[in-house]
């Protein structure tokens, strides 16, 4: 049976990694984006590989915007019965400083819009008897300097999957969070050139304090989510994964 699977921010970076591996594995996959142009590359490449793909311009706290993203994604590739939650944005800031939009701004895309996404989702899982829910939290849930929102909103992502794999467990679906550590992408390119440093020395600092001694990449979470996606992973549910390359406190 081919699986189609929703992936939120798949536009470039994690989520694009975890597109490309899904289909990878047999799964037509939907790229929701507000970069549609971002979102459309990344599947035209599946595309060309042979896979099934369609990108889909939504912004997922918008209510309406989700529905209209599953019932394409349902029209054009089938139900959706695998979901990752990985829409995310940054706007850090100390605690003094960081303003009541940034504060909302980080809730909404990251718990509303996983909250949204979910809850459209779910009765295409509860109908097939078979779901999965990945969710992405952060190390950052452990708490981070300049980023109450984003740990904040981590950290929450963590008790809603919990939540969510004891309610949807009776009807085949599971529920897991992945927290990655370092992950080299656009979005820790950003928060290097917000601290003034160099991107190659910054990732050279943090892999020398990493136990693997090296910083992640997008594929070392698409692996993981790969995994949780599978048949193999039914008994792992309501799990917090660290995917960063040693334990954490």
């Amino acid at each position: 049976m081919t699986r189609t699977a929703i992936i939120s921010g798949a536009a470039r970076g994690i989520g694009a990694a975890i597109a490309q591996r899904f289909s990878r594995d047999g799964m037509a996959v939907a790229l929701i984006d507000l970069d549609i142009d971002g979102a459309e590359a990344t599947a035209e490449g599946i595309r060309a590989a042979g896979g099934r793909a369609v990108a889909i311009a939504a912004n997922v706290t918008d209510e309406a915007q989700v529905t209209d993203a599953v019932s394409r994604t349902t029209d054009e590739l089938g139900a959706p019965t695998v979901l990752v939650n990985n829409a995310g944005i940054l706007r850090d800031n100390l605690l003094f400083k960081m303003t009541l939009e940034d504060w909302d701004a980080v809730m909404n895309v990251h718990l509303r819009g996983a909250f949204l996404m979910t809850r459209a989702v779910q009765a295409h899982m509860v109908a097939a008897a078979w779901g999965r829910v990945i969710s992405l939290s952060s190390i950052s849930a452990l708490g981070n300097r300049g980023q109450v929102n984003y740990s904040a909103a981590k950290a929450g992502l963590q008790g809603f999957t919990k939540t969510v794999a004891i309610e949807l467990g009776p009807f085949g679906v599971t529920a897991n969070a992945i927290a990655p550590g370092f992950i080299a992408s656009e979005m820790t390119r950003a928060t290097a050139e917000r601290m003034g440093v160099d991107f190659e020395e910054f990732t050279s600092s943090v892999a020398a304090q990493t136990p693997v001694r090296r910083v992640g990449v997008p594929e070392d979470v698409a692996n993981v989510a790969s995994f949780l996606a599978s048949e193999e992973a039914s008994f792992v549910s309501g799990q917090v994964l660290y995917v960063a390359g040693g334990p954490t406190n």
